[in-house]
Protein backbone atom coordinates (compact mmCIF):
# COMPACT_ATOMS: atom_id res chain seq x y z
CA UNK A 1 0.00 0.00 0.00
CA UNK A 2 1.35 3.42 -0.95
CA UNK A 3 2.60 5.57 1.91
CA UNK A 4 4.11 8.99 1.27
CA UNK A 5 6.38 8.40 4.28
CA UNK A 6 8.31 5.97 2.07
CA UNK A 7 9.94 9.04 0.52
CA UNK A 8 11.24 10.25 3.90
CA UNK A 9 14.84 9.69 5.04
CA UNK A 10 14.35 10.19 8.78
CA UNK A 11 17.07 8.59 10.88
CA UNK A 12 19.26 7.80 7.83
CA UNK A 13 22.94 8.72 7.59
CA UNK A 14 23.96 9.92 4.12
CA UNK A 15 27.48 10.37 2.78
CA UNK A 16 27.70 12.54 -0.34
CA UNK A 17 31.21 12.81 -1.71
CA UNK A 18 32.53 16.13 -2.97
CA UNK A 19 29.38 17.87 -1.74
CA UNK A 20 30.67 21.22 -0.53
CA UNK A 21 28.99 22.94 -3.51
CA UNK A 22 27.18 22.29 -6.79
CA UNK A 23 25.25 19.12 -7.56
CA UNK A 24 26.46 17.30 -4.44
CA UNK A 25 25.41 20.19 -2.19
CA UNK A 26 21.96 20.31 -3.81
CA UNK A 27 21.45 16.56 -3.35
CA UNK A 28 22.67 16.61 0.25
CA UNK A 29 20.40 19.58 1.02
CA UNK A 30 17.40 17.64 -0.33
CA UNK A 31 18.36 14.65 1.80
CA UNK A 32 18.51 16.90 4.87
CA UNK A 33 15.06 18.32 4.07
CA UNK A 34 13.79 14.71 3.90
CA UNK A 35 15.20 13.98 7.38
CA UNK A 36 18.69 12.53 6.76
CA UNK A 37 21.86 13.37 8.65
CA UNK A 38 24.44 14.67 6.17
CA UNK A 39 28.12 13.76 5.91
CA UNK A 40 30.32 14.99 3.08
CA UNK A 41 33.97 15.22 2.17
CA UNK A 42 36.25 17.44 0.18
CA UNK A 43 39.88 17.13 -0.77
CA UNK A 44 41.33 19.78 1.58
CA UNK A 45 40.58 21.66 4.79
CA UNK A 46 39.71 24.95 3.08
CA UNK A 47 37.07 23.45 0.78
CA UNK A 48 35.63 21.35 3.60
CA UNK A 49 35.30 24.38 5.88
CA UNK A 50 33.63 26.37 3.10
CA UNK A 51 31.20 23.49 2.68
CA UNK A 52 30.38 23.35 6.39
CA UNK A 53 29.73 27.11 6.33
CA UNK A 54 27.48 26.78 3.26
CA UNK A 55 25.41 24.11 5.02
CA UNK A 56 25.18 26.26 8.16
CA UNK A 57 23.88 29.16 6.08
CA UNK A 58 21.27 26.79 4.66
CA UNK A 59 20.25 25.75 8.18
CA UNK A 60 21.79 22.28 7.88
CA UNK A 61 24.13 20.71 10.43
CA UNK A 62 26.49 18.74 8.20
CA UNK A 63 29.52 16.69 9.16
CA UNK A 64 32.49 17.52 6.94
CA UNK A 65 35.59 15.36 6.44
CA UNK A 66 38.84 16.02 4.62
CA UNK A 67 39.45 13.01 2.38
CA UNK A 68 40.88 12.20 -1.03
CA UNK A 69 38.39 9.67 -2.39
CA UNK A 70 41.08 8.19 -4.65
CA UNK A 71 43.09 7.10 -1.60
CA UNK A 72 41.75 3.83 -0.20
CA UNK A 73 43.36 4.23 3.22
CA UNK A 74 41.93 7.75 3.63
CA UNK A 75 38.48 6.55 2.57
CA UNK A 76 38.51 3.60 4.97
CA UNK A 77 39.58 5.94 7.79
CA UNK A 78 36.81 8.44 6.92
CA UNK A 79 34.13 5.75 6.88
CA UNK A 80 35.31 4.43 10.26
CA UNK A 81 35.21 7.97 11.66
CA UNK A 82 31.68 8.54 10.34
CA UNK A 83 30.53 5.25 11.86
CA UNK A 84 32.02 6.27 15.23
CA UNK A 85 30.83 9.89 15.22
CA UNK A 86 27.51 9.74 13.35
CA UNK A 87 26.51 6.14 12.64
CA UNK A 88 26.56 3.49 9.94
CA UNK A 89 26.12 4.94 6.47
CA UNK A 90 22.69 4.14 5.01
CA UNK A 91 23.02 6.18 1.82
CA UNK A 92 26.09 6.82 -0.31
CA UNK A 93 26.18 9.24 -3.24
CA UNK A 94 29.35 8.98 -5.31
CA UNK A 95 29.28 12.55 -6.56
CA UNK A 96 32.92 13.68 -6.55
CA UNK A 97 34.23 14.01 -10.09
CA UNK A 98 36.33 15.95 -12.56
CA UNK A 99 36.35 16.57 -16.30
CA UNK A 100 39.19 17.56 -18.61
CA UNK A 101 38.01 18.86 -21.98
CA UNK A 102 40.99 17.96 -24.14
CA UNK A 103 40.99 16.44 -27.66
CA UNK A 104 42.05 12.81 -27.39
CA UNK A 105 45.20 13.19 -29.50
CA UNK A 106 46.33 16.09 -27.31
CA UNK A 107 45.53 14.38 -23.99
CA UNK A 108 48.35 12.84 -21.99
CA UNK A 109 47.98 9.37 -20.50
CA UNK A 110 48.49 10.98 -17.08
CA UNK A 111 45.48 13.28 -17.59
CA UNK A 112 43.40 10.34 -18.83
CA UNK A 113 44.35 8.27 -15.78
CA UNK A 114 43.50 11.13 -13.40
CA UNK A 115 39.96 11.41 -14.76
CA UNK A 116 39.49 7.63 -14.57
CA UNK A 117 40.88 7.65 -11.03
CA UNK A 118 38.48 10.31 -9.71
CA UNK A 119 35.38 9.42 -11.74
CA UNK A 120 35.56 5.61 -11.70
CA UNK A 121 38.15 4.24 -9.27
CA UNK A 122 36.97 6.50 -6.42
CA UNK A 123 33.32 5.32 -6.56
CA UNK A 124 34.66 1.74 -6.42
CA UNK A 125 36.84 2.60 -3.42
CA UNK A 126 34.10 4.42 -1.47
CA UNK A 127 31.41 1.85 -2.28
CA UNK A 128 33.75 -0.94 -1.16
CA UNK A 129 34.24 0.90 2.15
CA UNK A 130 30.54 1.36 2.95
CA UNK A 131 29.03 -1.91 1.68
CA UNK A 132 30.15 -4.04 4.68
CA UNK A 133 28.27 -1.73 7.05
CA UNK A 134 25.21 -1.83 4.83
CA UNK A 135 25.32 -5.64 4.75
CA UNK A 136 25.54 -5.73 8.54
CA UNK A 137 22.65 -3.29 8.88
CA UNK A 138 20.51 -5.17 6.35
CA UNK A 139 19.93 -2.36 3.87
CA UNK A 140 21.70 0.34 1.90
CA UNK A 141 21.37 2.76 -0.98
CA UNK A 142 24.21 3.68 -3.35
CA UNK A 143 23.70 6.37 -5.98
CA UNK A 144 26.41 6.92 -8.57
CA UNK A 145 26.42 10.24 -10.41
CA UNK A 146 26.81 9.04 -13.96
CA UNK A 147 26.25 11.24 -17.03
CA UNK A 148 24.74 11.33 -20.48
CA UNK A 149 28.32 10.51 -21.42
CA UNK A 150 27.56 7.06 -19.98
CA UNK A 151 25.64 6.64 -23.26
CA UNK A 152 27.00 9.20 -25.71
CA UNK A 153 30.38 10.30 -26.98
CA UNK A 154 31.44 13.83 -27.81
CA UNK A 155 34.67 15.49 -28.88
CA UNK A 156 37.16 16.43 -26.10
CA UNK A 157 35.71 14.16 -23.37
CA UNK A 158 37.23 10.75 -24.12
CA UNK A 159 38.42 10.16 -20.55
CA UNK A 160 35.21 11.43 -18.96
CA UNK A 161 33.00 9.32 -21.27
CA UNK A 162 35.15 6.24 -20.64
CA UNK A 163 34.92 6.77 -16.87
CA UNK A 164 31.17 7.44 -16.83
CA UNK A 165 30.49 4.46 -19.10
CA UNK A 166 32.49 2.35 -16.67
CA UNK A 167 30.57 3.84 -13.74
CA UNK A 168 27.29 2.80 -15.37
CA UNK A 169 28.52 -0.79 -15.49
CA UNK A 170 29.95 -0.62 -11.95
CA UNK A 171 26.45 0.46 -10.85
CA UNK A 172 24.92 -2.60 -12.48
CA UNK A 173 27.56 -4.89 -11.06
CA UNK A 174 27.12 -3.65 -7.47
CA UNK A 175 23.40 -4.33 -7.95
CA UNK A 176 24.21 -7.82 -9.21
CA UNK A 177 26.59 -8.69 -6.37
CA UNK A 178 24.83 -7.12 -3.40
CA UNK A 179 21.14 -6.91 -4.25
CA UNK A 180 20.50 -10.01 -2.16
CA UNK A 181 21.61 -8.03 0.92
CA UNK A 182 18.86 -5.45 0.36
CA UNK A 183 21.33 -2.98 -1.13
CA UNK A 184 20.09 -0.97 -4.09
CA UNK A 185 22.69 0.64 -6.36
CA UNK A 186 21.40 3.02 -9.01
CA UNK A 187 22.76 5.92 -10.99
CA UNK A 188 21.63 9.41 -11.90
CA UNK A 189 22.70 10.65 -15.33
CA UNK A 190 22.46 14.45 -15.34
CA UNK A 191 22.08 16.31 -18.58
CA UNK A 192 23.74 19.68 -18.98
CA UNK A 193 23.40 21.37 -15.60
CA UNK A 194 24.01 25.07 -14.90
CA UNK A 195 26.84 24.96 -12.33
CA UNK A 196 30.03 26.98 -11.79
CA UNK A 197 31.87 24.33 -13.83
CA UNK A 198 29.69 24.93 -16.89
CA UNK A 199 29.44 28.73 -16.47
CA UNK A 200 32.09 29.46 -19.17
CA UNK A 201 29.93 27.55 -21.67
CA UNK A 202 26.97 29.83 -20.96
CA UNK A 203 28.71 33.22 -21.02
CA UNK A 204 27.29 35.92 -23.27
CA UNK A 205 29.45 36.75 -26.26
CA UNK A 206 30.87 40.28 -26.73
CA UNK A 207 28.05 41.06 -29.19
CA UNK A 208 25.43 39.97 -26.64
CA UNK A 209 24.63 36.66 -28.34
CA UNK A 210 24.59 33.30 -26.59
CA UNK A 211 27.73 31.17 -26.44
CA UNK A 212 27.68 28.71 -29.40
CA UNK A 213 27.72 25.73 -27.03
CA UNK A 214 24.85 27.24 -25.05
CA UNK A 215 22.84 27.56 -28.27
CA UNK A 216 23.75 23.97 -29.21
CA UNK A 217 22.59 22.50 -25.87
CA UNK A 218 19.32 24.41 -25.75
CA UNK A 219 18.54 23.37 -29.34
CA UNK A 220 19.21 19.70 -28.49
CA UNK A 221 17.11 19.69 -25.31
CA UNK A 222 13.33 19.25 -25.65
CA UNK A 223 12.95 21.21 -22.40
CA UNK A 224 14.76 24.07 -24.21
CA UNK A 225 16.92 24.95 -21.22
CA UNK A 226 19.86 23.87 -19.12
CA UNK A 227 19.02 21.91 -16.01
CA UNK A 228 19.54 23.24 -12.49
CA UNK A 229 21.12 21.34 -9.61
CA UNK A 230 17.67 21.42 -7.99
CA UNK A 231 16.30 19.31 -10.87
CA UNK A 232 18.32 16.40 -9.45
CA UNK A 233 16.94 16.65 -5.91
CA UNK A 234 13.66 14.76 -6.38
CA UNK A 235 15.23 11.87 -8.33
CA UNK A 236 18.00 11.58 -5.72
CA UNK A 237 15.57 11.50 -2.79
CA UNK A 238 13.51 8.84 -4.59
CA UNK A 239 16.56 6.61 -5.17
CA UNK A 240 17.72 7.10 -1.57
CA UNK A 241 14.33 6.30 -0.05
CA UNK A 242 12.28 3.18 0.62
CA UNK A 243 10.07 4.20 -2.32
CA UNK A 244 12.75 2.72 -4.62
CA UNK A 245 13.35 -0.56 -2.77
CA UNK A 246 12.72 -2.67 -5.88
CA UNK A 247 14.62 -0.37 -8.24
CA UNK A 248 18.15 -1.67 -8.71
CA UNK A 249 20.86 -1.36 -11.35
CA UNK A 250 19.00 1.45 -13.09
CA UNK A 251 20.40 4.71 -14.50
CA UNK A 252 17.87 7.53 -14.22
CA UNK A 253 18.71 10.18 -16.81
CA UNK A 254 17.70 13.67 -15.74
CA UNK A 255 18.48 15.41 -19.00
CA UNK A 256 15.44 17.36 -20.14
CA UNK A 257 14.89 14.74 -22.83
CA UNK A 258 18.19 14.97 -24.75
CA UNK A 259 18.70 11.21 -24.97
CA UNK A 260 15.18 10.75 -26.35
CA UNK A 261 15.57 13.40 -29.05
CA UNK A 262 17.16 13.12 -32.50
CA UNK A 263 17.06 16.88 -33.03
CA UNK A 264 15.28 19.22 -35.42
CA UNK A 265 15.46 18.71 -39.15
CA UNK A 266 17.59 21.42 -40.78
CA UNK A 267 15.49 24.08 -42.50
Amino acid sequence: MFDSKDFRLDGKVALVTGASYGIGFAIASAFAAAGATICFNDINEEKTEKGIQAYKEAGIEAHGYVCNVCDEEQVQAMVRKIEEEVGTIDILVNNAGIIKRIPMLEMSAADFRQVIDVDLNAPFIVSKAVIPGMIKKGHGKIINICSMMSELGRETVSAYAAAKGGLKMLTRNICSEYGEYNIQCNGIGPGYIATPQTAPLREKQPDGSRHPFDQFIVSKTPAARWGNAEDLQGPAVFLASDASNFVNGHILYVDGGILAYIGKQPQ
